[in-house]
């Protein structure tokens, strides 16, 4: 399987890559039996959502498969200290999200 490109149609604006975020979110805490939560731009991936590292990991492998290797969660992350991924929102994550594609649209 090629996972260097998107999966369908992507769409670099906020609110889009923000319900994308919030359905591979969703799809993780409903494991954990975890439904109706509400996730926005300040939610926090450590403190609202009690998220684990192997959680990050598999929500980086969503990523993935939803945009590509343009968006290099784990890369993202290396680039932050420990108290910044306590405190990390899925806005920030979003912001993130969409600046590679916006970067790759670019190029």
């Amino acid at each position: 399987m090629n996972t260097s490109q998107p999966t369908g149609p992507v769409r670099a604006d906020e609110k889009s890559v923000l319900a994308d975020i919030a359905g591979m979110l969703a799809t993780l805490l409903d494991e954990y039996g975890l439904e109706d939560v509400e996730i926005g731009m300040e939610t926090r991936f450590n403190r609202d959502l009690e998220l684990e590292s192997i959680d990050l990991v598999t929500l980086a492998g969503h990523l993935e498969a939803r945009y590509g290797q343009q968006v290099n969660f784990a890369e993202f992350l290396a680039g932050m200290e420990l108290d910044e991924i306590i405190e990390l929102t899925v806005g920030r994550l979003v912001e993130h999200v969409v600046q590679c594609l916006k970067a790759t649209e670019v190029s």
